[in-house]
């Protein structure tokens, strides 16, 4: 059986995934308890936006954990924001912020004015 018997993460889904990837526009948040991958999240980076598609934890709190770390990396690198989708009570927590599709346009204007360097979204490990 393929993810697709498990979840609702698709295998053409992972195709493409696998494909925005290679070519730097997928990034993943990995958090790894020595060789174990205990939690992360992933979404499409466009500029200085990252699109959040999904998280997972195996472990309590890795998840929120990845967040934080995405949180620091935007703030190293001066980024505009985090497109989280959907409210929830999980991102909620987390300082989420539902706003108007108007504001949200505004903001994603302003954010495709940054100049950000591709290289930022490659392999970078944090070690804690």
């Amino acid at each position: 059986p393929g993810a697709e018997s498990t979840t609702w993460i698709t295998n053409s889904m992972i195709k493409a995934y696998k494909q925005l990837h290679q070519v730097g526009l997928a990034s993943s948040i990995e958090v790894w308890d020595g060789e174990a991958l205990v939690g992360g999240l992933y979404g499409v980076t466009q500029g200085a936006v990252f699109c959040g598609e999904s998280m997972f934890h195996q472990v309590n709190n890795a998840s929120k954990l990845a967040f934080w770390g995405l949180v620091q990396h935007m703030k190293r690198y001066n980024l505009a924001f985090i497109d989280c989708q959907l409210e929830n009570p999980h991102l909620t927590s987390l300082g989420c912020k539902t706003i108007s599709r108007s504001a949200f346009l505004d903001k994603l204007k302003r954010a495709q004015e940054l100049e950000t360097e591709h290289s930022i979204w490659q392999s970078q490990p944090i070690n804690y």
